[in-house]
């Protein structure tokens, strides 16, 4: 079943309670993490997820677009995370840092820039629950998606499927009704969608349509 993160980077970031909740029936509130030295921009850290965890039901899906997330990540799950990823470009020890992020009761992901490949890191694809394929440059909301991208979400779910792992594999950047379809046909079942969703008239109702859109673009590559 496909899911749908609604990004906090498109929202209102003077009524992020509003904001979460105005997305009630999406899957995950997807949170940007960025610190202005793994990518240069700076949004919010662990106090405003700490809040953002008391004020919605919405499990908080946190994507650390950070330096020294072996330091870090940890104390986003302590603030409320549900699922957590750092990013392979900057972890020291994943292997350590996914089993950590674990064992304090999150899910533990793994995100890879446009330009960061998949094969090197196989070996690694049982210590996550998901992985993430950026699918525009981390850093800015609003990007345009980069259709490149699209053989390397193949590329990440044939790996998923040879392993026979339950591993979620996530598309963030540039997701739309536009592109949504092309991403679930390559194998993606987790989407991040910032503008699409907070950018519409009426939120849920886009969350819905998203999924909804998903979903089918899916079955038809499954040919069910």
């Amino acid at each position: 079943m496909a899911q749908i993160n609604p990004s906090i980077l498109s929202a209102d970031f003077a009524r992020l309670a509003d904001e979460a909740k105005a997305v009630d029936g999406a899957d995950w509130l997807h949170v940007d993490v960025m610190d202005n030295h793994f990518v240069p921009n700076l949004t919010l850290g662990v106090p405003v997820v700490d809040a953002l965890a008391k004020a919605t039901d919405t499990p908080l899906d946190c994507h650390l677009m950070i330096d020294e997330p072996d330091r870090w990540a940890p104390q986003y799950v302590e603030a409320g995370a549900g699922s957590v990823t750092f990013h392979a470009e900057a972890a020291a020890a994943p292997v350590r840092l996914a089993r950590e992020i674990r064992a304090k009761g999150a899910r533990a992901s793994m995100a890879l820039k446009p330009a960061t490949p998949i094969e090197p890191y196989e070996d690694l694809l049982p210590e996550l629950d998901m992985l993430l394929v950026m699918t525009v440059e981390p850093g800015f909301g609003g990007q345009a998606f980069l259709d490149i991208m699209l053989p390397k979400i193949r590329r990440t779910r044939q790996l998923i499927d040879k392993h026979g792992l339950q591993l979620w594999l996530q598309v963030d950047g540039g997701v739309s009704a536009s592109t949504i379809e092309r991403c679930a046909e390559a194998g993606a079942d987790v989407f991040v969608a910032g503008s699409a969703v907070y950018g519409a008239e009426n939120p849920a109702a886009a969350v819905e349509a998203l999924r909804a859109q998903a979903e089918e673009a899916a079955h038809r590559a499954n040919g069910s």
